[in-house]
């Protein structure tokens, strides 16, 4: 960072080396609204009523994943160029260790529910089904390997050819009802925008933090366009969700720039660097918190229990990563040397945004 404040090319060349205090407050708010999104809906399916907490949900539904994807390319161009060894530990085995893991320990707390209704057998059918298939709520770090792979063995394609065909993939709103190819076409373009337009992205962000009146002013006409057009349920139009999708990836930078320029709720910053932390563990204290709640009957209101549930989701997973590191139970959310296929030369960074 400048004396100004604003983010210079040698900041962003640092990459995941160093921290850039707006990305990790942007991380911030992607990891709380897809906990939140898993919270709200998991509350309301089994209460079978509709709370408050689905509007926020709703509203943020055109840009949740988007801006999340976005951020996760925008550091690849300084590290697209490593040789093959180096480039696949670090973006494909990195996650694949993560998901095999996270995917035993999630199917494993299932597992004996899930026998009692379809029997072991199909439980195992369904672990093997989780490397073709993703599974719960760990397609992101999934799909985020295929990314990676994918942009670096087109980077000598012109990038405006990709990010065209990136961007009709995603209008055409692919449902072929493989999780990995529908996904892969929704969520592309934005990674792929990221990697290309991560200059502009930092520039955006120099702009709002130097004319933060500006930038808010920018955040209300979004907010009202973007609320808008989901009320009028034309949000998954094509065109429409693209373009929401890439403006609600900039009004996050936007407001992760003007929290990180304040300085204020430094418990968003610290979601942001811990992101993979929360994404990893957050569905055990969420389920269980929602399994309590809707039980014991102790809170009426749908909309308050998935709040709740929602706070508990995200502090559990940092409890839980806490518990691990007491417990010296490091691999659950460090991997191993073990699992390292390049020479380890720093410590791995837990980003999912990596």
């Amino acid at each position: 960072m400048t004396r100004n404040g604003t983010t210079t090319a040698t900041d962003r060349s640092a990459g995941t080396a160093g921290r850039v205090d707006w990305v990790d407050y942007a991380k911030g708010i992607c990891i709380v609204m897809v906990v939140m999104m898993h919270s709200v809906l998991g509350v309301e399916k089994a209460a079978h009523e509709i709370g408050f907490m689905n509007y926020v949900v709703m509203f943020a539904k055109p840009f949740r994943m988007p801006d999340f994807f976005l951020i996760s390319g925008l550091f690849l161009s300084v590290v697209i160029d490593r040789d093959w060894r180096t480039y696949l530990d670090r973006k494909v085995v990195h996650f694949a260790y993560f998901y095999v893991l996270w995917v035993t320990i999630q199917l494993g707390f299932k597992a004996p529910s899930m026998a009692a209704e379809s029997g072991w057998s199909q439980v195992g059918l369904l672990y093997l089904q989780s490397f073709i298939e993703p599974f719960g709520t760990l397609w992101f770090i999934y799909l985020l390997p295929i990314f990676f792979v994918v942009t670096k063995l087109t980077r000598n394609v012109h990038p405006f050819v990709i990010w065209l065909l990136a961007a009709a993939l995603e209008m055409a709103h692919v449902a072929t009802g493989w999780m990995v190819i529908d996904e892969f076409c929704s969520r592309f373009v934005y990674f792929f925008t990221g990697y290309i337009l991560a200059d502009y992205v930092f520039a955006l962000s120099d702009r709002a933090r130097a004319r933060p009146a500006l930038a808010l002013l920018g955040l209300g006409v979004w907010a009202l366009v973007n609320g808008g057009l989901v009320t009028l349920e034309v949000s998954e139009w094509p065109l429409v969700s693209l373009a929401l999708g890439l403006a609600g990836a900039c009004a996050i930078i936007v407001i992760g720039t003007l929290l990180a320029r304040a300085r204020w709720l430094n418990f968003l910053r610290f979601c942001g660097e811990h992101s993979i932390v929360i994404y990893l563990a957050f569905f055990l204290p969420m389920a269980a918190t929602r399994t309590l709640l809707l039980r014991t009957g102790v809170i009426a209101d749908i909309g308050l229990i998935s709040l709740i549930v929602t706070a508990v989701g995200v502090a559990g997973s940092l409890v839980i990563w806490r518990l691990a590191l007491a417990a010296r139970a490091n691999f659950l959310f460090e991997r191993p040397a073990a699992f390292w296929i390049a020479p380890k030369k720093a410590a791995p960074a837990l980003q999912a945004a990596e």
